[in-house]
């Protein structure tokens, strides 16, 4: 069948933190299908993951007009007269590949449990092997089953710069001094007790990071949370009380049972740092790419930890753990309790990000543009390049190159001569790293600039701090990175330009670029 005529439902999962971890299997089916008009079917509390989804045409809600016999009938009924072709079955109920069934969905691929393998016309084995790796592998494996390959591995959360930009003034509202790093504080978990560590330990913990890093601390969590909260704000009192230290109610934001899923997605994307339990915001945050770390005890870190690299999962390996238990059966919480403060904050300031950078665009920045080079006979490093970087990293800059590369997707230019060419201007030019995308721009991937994918991935490498970072381009996507990540954008326009530029600066060149970098240096030390 055309991909252009296929009509595909994806069933997703219930929990936050399950449907962050299937975003790398619902861009796979996107990437299968790139014509075919794709409806997910969720929970109304989990669809705001979505809502930017470059990979989904239509969110169906599966709300409460669909509760009991009658609503599972109702919702059958709307979904045959949408004349699906084919379902992807994500969740593991009974109820999914029932619902599926009964609208008469021709194709319904799913995993062969909870009784429903006669429902399905491809009932997948679920492996031991998938079940020993983390949970992102058990939706992908699923796909691979049916023939899909994955797309991308890692979640990617999709942010508008209007979220962006409400958090940040939401932040510099409250912390009047924007100095010194943001750390989020997570200290819910919705499964059970067993997964939280004390709210004393959590108080202890941000006393440490305001008093040893002048940090700003942010404390989220769900409406239901507000208790723990308020049990780790009296605490925080109590021991300044006691230890006669200065007030640093100031430094500490809570937004507890204050933001809406969107809302706190965007706030965790301006943290340096985010200390959580295992819980639906700790995928968020690794799904944003932010440093986490990750407190760990009756469930699975292996399984559900925080996808990705940069992250820090604390835990005790006891006897006991992990027990997968909601409350502690011998009553005590030894796996959490056993985490000390000191830990936590130690995982803290090792992936802190503390480097700057400058981020570099290639062609037209670094190298003469020859629309789509593809060759070293054109590759021609611009005039003063090498002094001005040699400045660069002199005065403590890492230097990181973001570029697209879609002739690579577009069958003009080799993936090889990029990986080359990449290598020779790092070794030429004293660059740090190199990151380019090869997609075609219609495939609306996560790396493509402006997304500021790339740069993220960078960070958790490099452990870099946007907020004192640049980036210069010769394209105003290059300028559009700053109003995603935070960092200060400068515009290279050799003549003068007429059109709205979004750039702190327009230098005519990378050298004079170069030199109001130093410049501003200066001014702000």
């Amino acid at each position: 069948m055309d991909n252009k005529k296929q009509k595909i439902l994806i069933r997703g999962v219930n929990w936050i933190g399950d449907a962050v971890i299937t975003i790398p299997a619902v861009r796979s089916i996107r990437h299968a299908f790139p014509q075919a008009h794709i409806s997910l079917l969720v929970k109304p509390w989990v669809s705001e993951i979505f809502r930017e989804s470059p990979d989904i045409d239509e969110v169906i809600l599966y709300d409460d007009t669909f509760k009991g016999w009658r609503g599972k009938f109702k919702l059958a009924k709307k979904l045959r007269e949408k004349s699906f072709d084919k379902a992807f079955l994500l969740q593991n109920a009974f109820d999914a590949a029932l619902i599926t069934w009964l609208s008469g969905i021709p194709e319904r691929i799913g995993y062969n449990r909870d009784g429903r393998g006669l429902l399905l016309t491809k009932a997948v084995a679920v492996e031991k092997a998938v079940l020993q790796k983390h949970q992102v592998y058990y939706y992908l494996d699923l796909l691979k089953s049916a023939g899909i390959e994955p797309a991308d591995i890692h979640p990617y959360l999709h942010l508008t710069d209007s979220e962006r930009q409400s958090a940040r003034n939401l932040l510099s509202s409250h912390f009047t001094d924007d100095k010194g790093p943001l750390i989020g504080i997570n200290p819910g978990a919705t499964f059970g007790s067993a997964k939280r560590w004390p709210p004393e330990l959590f108080a202890e913990l941000i006393i440490k990071l305001i008093t040893k890093l002048n940090g700003r601390v942010v404390i989220s969590g769900g409406p239901s949370e507000g208790e723990i909260t308020d049990e780790i704000i009296a605490e925080i009192n109590s021991l300044n009380t006691r230890m006669k230290t200065v007030d640093i109610s100031p430094r500490i934001l809570v937004m507890a049972g204050k933001t809406g899923l969107r809302e706190l997605a965007a706030l965790i994307s301006e943290c340096d740092v985010f200390v959580t339990n295992d819980s639906g915001p700790m995928h968020m945050a690794s799904a944003l790419h932010v440093p986490v770390v990750a407190i760990f005890g009756s469930t699975d870190k292996k399984a559900t930890g925080p996808y990705g690299d940069g992250h820090r999962i604390i835990s005790k390996d006891l006897e006991c753990a992990p027990c997968m238990e909601r409350e502690c059966p011998e009553g005590h919480l030894n796996c959490m309790t056993a985490v000390t403060s000191d830990e936590v904050f130690d995982a803290v300031r090792d992936i802190l990000p503390v480097n700057k950078a400058v981020f570099l665009d290639k062609d037209g920045t670094l190298i003469e543009d020859k629309h789509y080079l593809n060759s070293f006979d054109g590759l021609l490093i611009l005039r003063g390049t090498k002094a001005g970087l040699k400045r660069l990293k002199e005065a403590g800059f890492k230097l990181i190159g973001i570029t697209n590369q879609s002739g690579i997707a577009r069958g003009i230019v080799d993936l090889k001569f990029v990986k080359e060419s990449n290598a020779y201007l790092e070794k030429e030019l004293g660059i740090d790293d190199f990151y380019f995308c090869p997609h075609h721009p219609d495939e609306k991937c996560s790396c493509r600039k402006p997304e500021p994918l790339l740069m993220l991935k960078a960070r958790s490498k490099h452990r870099i701090n946007f907020k004192t970072s640049y980036v210069i381009g010769d394209r105003e996507s290059d300028v559009l990175l700053s109003g995603k990540t935070g960092v200060t954008s400068i515009l290279l326009s050799p003549t003068p330009l007429f059109e709205k530029t979004g750039a702190s600066y327009i230098a005519k060149d990378l050298n004079e670029a170069v030199e109001w970098i130093l410049a501003r240096e200066k001014t702000i030390s």
